[in-house]
């Protein structure tokens, strides 16, 4: 007859062969697909790529300039646009709103946006401005992703704040600070780290996004600094030349998908770094 603690260690190895069934499950795609990014990434790294504009089919000569610098424009005007929102409404969430019905609402919406497919926030923003105004741009393109990193920033910024002791509150208003200055110098220097790293993530999700901009930059086989206008970027220049018959092109996507892939990765990292380091104090 089993007994009860032979019961529980056999229950324990089972969960635990599971878990690292899973893992390894896990494991094994992410190295296949890291693999397969390194391998055909980096055959189409090249001067060129960094040099010259998206070539016209047929071309052999083409890199990827106008797209990086478009990636680059849309990513850093979404995070500019986006960080300042999601900040000061996890600010209030965690802050003032933890109690309120208004609070719970915007937890909700929050909650929502979250969870919600990127190509629906491409389709509303396309209903809502690009439609409305007939042509596709990169202002379009900017807001579809702010709306994409202002939930991330909002989630991690209430969580980091809830996360300070309220000692450190006590001390600030028994010293005969007002609120605003506890918040901005108190609460918000602590938990200073944990927000950085949550902005770094969601720029992390933001740099491959390509189905809202689909519906929105599209994209410009151009040199285009001109946010009224389509403005090419990687994640879709990715699209439209992994699905060509052009060779060429496709050796540009990979390395695109190599560019993406490192730039993501090096996000994350910097992002565990900063979080482990402010742990450290």
């Amino acid at each position: 007859m089993i007994t009860l603690a032979a019961q529980r260690k056999l229950v324990n190895q089972i969960a635990l062969a599971m878990s690292l069934m899973a893992m390894a499950f896990g494991l094994f795609w992410l190295i296949w697909i890291l693999w397969t990014t390194l391998d055909l990434g980096l055959a189409g790294l090249s001067a060129n790529l960094f040099t010259k504009m998206t070539p016209p089919p047929g071309a052999s000569d083409g890199g990827l300039l106008n797209a990086i610098v478009g990636s680059t424009i849309l990513v850093g005007s979404a995070t500019l646009l986006g960080t300042p929102i999601g900040v000061f409404a996890g600010i209030y969430l965690a802050e003032f709103g933890q109690r309120t019905w208004l609070g719970s609402a915007t937890r909700f919406i929050n909650d929502l946006l979250l969870s919600a497919p990127s190509i629906v926030i491409g389709l509303f923003v396309y209903a809502i401005y690009v439609a409305q105004i007939g042509k596709f741009s990169a202002l379009s393109g900017v807001v579809a992703l702010a709306l994409i990193v202002i939930p991330v920033v909002v989630r991690t910024t209430e969580n980091m704040l809830k996360l300070v002791p309220n000692s450190l509150r006590e001390a600030a208003y028994a010293l005969g600070a007002p609120t605003w200055v506890v918040v901005m110098r108190v609460t918000l220097r602590a938990s200073a780290a944990g927000v950085i790293t949550g902005i770094l993530l969601a720029v992390a999700r933001i740099a491959g996004e390509t189905a809202p901009l689909l519906f929105t930059a599209l994209s410009n086989q151009f040199w285009s600094l001109n946010m009224n206008e389509p403005m090419a970027n990687l994640p879709v220049t990715i699209f439209k030349f992994a699905m060509s018959p052009f060779k060429d092109w496709q050796e540009l996507a990979w390395a695109g998908v190599f560019l993406i892939t490192m730039g993501v990765l090096g996000l994350n990292i910097l992002a565990r770094v900063v979080f482990r380091e402010k742990h450290k104090l």
